[in-house]
């Protein structure tokens, strides 16, 4: 969806990602961003309708989508021939008390030399999602009415690309 479709939408919310129960199924949602809309749901086994991803396909979603930019970013600001970046994220908790592990598999393709393909490595430890997790976050939650819930002036709008080059910064 592109911003003025999303604008055109009454319930579209620039700045803030909603998500809203569908009634359809047990647990498929809307997710409505800036720009895009998509279901996430759970399994068929486990009483959903497999209708879209589940929570924890988006979190190792955004870490992989997260890596893999910063991995273009950076290389596009050295002049490294990358082709191509591919990141798989699987996402693990051993007992509901555990800590979640996240494993992420990046493959580089293109004519990057051994040092290169070292430091892409190292950038992708510094993009702002897997930051994100590896520190934990603050959560607030408060009863609201819609459209209740304020950001700062500034938005969210380009943060995320603000914190992408700060992790390309040398």
């Amino acid at each position: 969806m592109t911003r003025e479709a999303a604008e055109a939408r009454p319930d579209a919310d620039l700045d803030a990602v909603t998500v809203t129960e569908t009634g359809v199924g047990k647990f498929q949602v809307e997710v409505l961003t800036a720009g895009a809309s998509f279901l996430a749901d759970e399994p068929a086994e486990l009483g959903g309708l497999g209708s879209g991803p589940n929570p924890y396909d988006l979190l190792a979603a955004a870490l992989g989508a997260c890596t893999t930019m910063t991995l273009r970013l950076y290389a596009e600001r050295k002049g490294w021939p990358l082709k191509r970046a591919t990141v798989r994220v699987l996402h693990s908790r051993p007992t509901p008390q555990g800590r979640d592990r996240f494993a992420r598999e990046v493959t580089l393709e293109g004519a990057l030399d051994e040092d290169q393909r070292a430091r892409l490595l190292e950038i992708a430890a510094k993009c702002p999602v897997h930051r994100t997790l590896e520190g934990g976050s603050d959560i607030i939650t408060v009863a609201a009415q819609p459209r209740s819930l304020e950001l700062p002036p500034q938005g969210r709008g380009g943060a995320h690309l603000r914190d992408m080059e700060a992790a390309c910064r040398d």
